[in-house]
């Protein structure tokens, strides 16, 4: 699913590991409580997301917008936030 449009996407709980999300607009989405572990989502924008609880571990973050994002309990343990803006 490159470059897709998931702007203020409900995706609660959702499991999304492994999937490739790579340049997609996941800006203001609800991802609280996803599981995005070893997802690519390099050169995603995800501006004011709610990633609350997700779990992001192994996940390529490349190049993201973090902007202003809420990872409180997020799981990001080996992660490769480069380049990432926070």
């Amino acid at each position: 699913m490159e470059k897709a449009d998931l702007i203020e996407t409900k995706l609660t709980g959702t499991n999304l590991s492994d999937a490739v999300l790579t340049d997609a607009d996941l800006s203001s989405a609800d991802l609280k409580g996803a599981n995005l572990s070893s997802a690519d989502l390099s050169g995603a924008d995800l501006r004011e997301t709610d990633l609350t609880g997700a779990d992001l571990s192994g996940a390529i973050l490349i190049d993201v917008n973090l902007t202003g994002a809420d990872l409180t309990d997020a799981k990001l343990e080996g992660a490769d936030l480069s380049g990432a803006d926070l």
